[in-house]
């Protein structure tokens, strides 16, 4: 059988047991992807409720972020489709994500929020793809699933290449800038290596393609 909640084809995926009369706990066991925060950043008040409406209406467990990028939800039954839909659009703000033939739900790294290496903001771009697309997000009409991944360097934490059918991955589109005043001050000690986190060591004479070069991940230094 095929189950959802109203409105939508996308977003919970049916499980049956095969022997509901011997094994009745798991004769529904249906999965519920619940579209991630961007860059996967949670408050604490956040996870905690999102846990403790699993534990009433769920199984309690999860799989957070796996292939698909999602939360994922394990284990409910029919009836409790809809009230847990109802608990996490109305009270949380929250959306469920893609799943079936459609557009899967978009992923994207930590960016330019966290990340010293990002050449775009990934957020910003997946925020306003997801909305773009909420309507193949939510009522599948492709011949098989689509994912959308944004990296924002070829570092590919999010592993766009490996796990997306359109990757999007930011690249450094200029002549490589160097302060040469700071590279100075950085060989001469007036600039500690790694804010001093190094500091208390003798750890030789500086290298500039070890300490350097050998860190750019494009490997374009």
């Amino acid at each position: 059988g095929i189950v959802g909640v109203f409105g939508y084809g996308g977003g919970v995926i049916g499980r049956y047991c095969d022997m509901p009369e011997e094994f009745p706990g798991v004769a529904h066991f249906h999965t519920m992807r619940v579209s991630q925060p961007g860059g996967k950043f949670y408050t604490a008040k956040y996870l905690r409720d999102l846990c403790d409406l699993w534990d009433r209406r769920g199984s309690g467990i999860t799989n957070m972020h796996g292939s698909t990028g999602d939360i994922i939800f394990l284990g409910t039954t029919t009836p409790q489709l809809e009230e847990i839909f109802f608990e996490l659009t109305h009270n949380m703000n929250q959306d469920l994500g893609g799943s079936g033939s459609n557009l899967r739900t978009p992923a994207d790294c930590i960016g330019s929020a966290r990340c010293e290496f990002s050449c775009y903001d990934t957020q910003a771009l997946c925020f306003t793809l997801t909305n773009d697309y909420q309507d193949e997000l939510h009522r599948p009409a492709f011949p098989y699933k689509f994912k959308f991944k944004f990296d924002g360097c070829p570092n590919c934490c999010v592993a766009s290449i490996a796990r997306a059918d359109m990757s999007f991955i930011g690249t450094w589109r200029d002549d490589i800038r160097i302060d040469q005043e700071a590279v100075q001050g950085y060989i001469g000690g007036e600039l500690m290596p790694n804010a001093g986190a190094f500091a208390g060591r003798d750890w030789g004479k500086f290298s500039i393609q070890k300490e350097v070069i050998r860190l750019c991940p494009t490997e374009c230094m």
